[in-house]
């Protein structure tokens, strides 16, 4: 008797044993495949990192959060000022969704302030002295 319950108690502890092996595999393999996914996708430039560190909102969230598809000032100010408006504490807004709409925006400000130091000083057109 005591032999076959140390017989059973082996043979439950090998299949654990190898389910765990197996799962501790697969998450390996998921792990280095998303690590690979992430470097094929377009490398950021170093000031859209530093942004997105120092504010903790990518570009991409801060367009879904004010409804952006491309980053055109006119567009950003209107959904600004309306999803602040409507998430107002006063009229029954949320505070929270309110703070990411201006976080959202500050993010979106910056983009366009890189962007726009990213083409340089001159334009073209000016004459050179």
């Amino acid at each position: 008797m005591a032999k076959q319950l140390v017989q059973i108690i082996i043979a439950g502890s090998q299949v654990v044993g190898k389910a765990f092996a197996n799962a501790l595999r697969q998450e390996i393999r998921l792990s280095q495949e998303a690590a690979k996914a992430r470097g094929n996708q377009k490398a950021s430039t170093t000031g859209q990192a530093a942004e997105t560190a120092r504010l903790g909102m990518t570009i991409e969230e801060a367009q879904q959060i004010l409804n952006i598809e491309k980053l055109e000032p006119e567009v950003l100010e209107s959904n600004y000022e309306h999803l602040f408006k409507v998430n107002d504490k006063a009229v029954g807004g949320s505070f929270y969704i309110q703070s990411k709409v201006v976080r959202a925006k500050e993010r979106l400000d910056q983009e366009l302030n890189l962007e726009k130091h990213k083409q340089g000083p001159e334009s073209p057109d000016s004459p050179h002295t």
